[in-house]
């Protein structure tokens, strides 16, 4: 009973959530997701690690095409960012080396706080 008024409310969550809002639940979700990945290669479960380097690739991918590149200036350079991280979390997937998730895991926790600042200084100024 529980765990489906949770999954109703994490739903409607993010059905009624804004754009801001979104994306500062898909950059949670990487840094989450990047650390399930980190712990699943020091506990060598492949499976695990694997899906969730996939999901986190996933989120940048969809933090890439939602860019708005029309934009001059820091959006170029965000796009460079989250183009290396992808690039990282591939080399992460195949070799399974737990030094490309510690190189990475600061920068995704880093584009999550960036994001964040973003957003309350947005809400200040709104």
């Amino acid at each position: 009973m529980y765990q489906n008024a949770y999954n109703i409310y994490k739903n409607n969550s993010v059905n009624y959530a804004s754009k801001e809002q979104l994306l500062l639940m898909l950059v949670e979700g990487a840094v989450k997701f990047a650390k399930i990945a980190r712990q699943a290669i020091l506990d060598k479960d492949i499976k695990r690690a694997n899906s969730s380097l996939i999901r986190v690739q996933d989120i940048f991918t969809e933090l890439m095409v939602s860019l708005d590149t029309t934009q001059a200036g820091w959006t170029s350079t965000l796009l460079s960012i989250y183009a290396f991280i992808k690039e990282k979390l591939v080399e992460a997937n195949m070799t399974k080396k737990i030094e490309v998730m510690d190189e990475i895991i600061p920068l995704i926790e880093d584009v999550s706080n960036l994001w964040h600042d973003a957003y309350k200084e947005a809400k200040k100024q709104g």
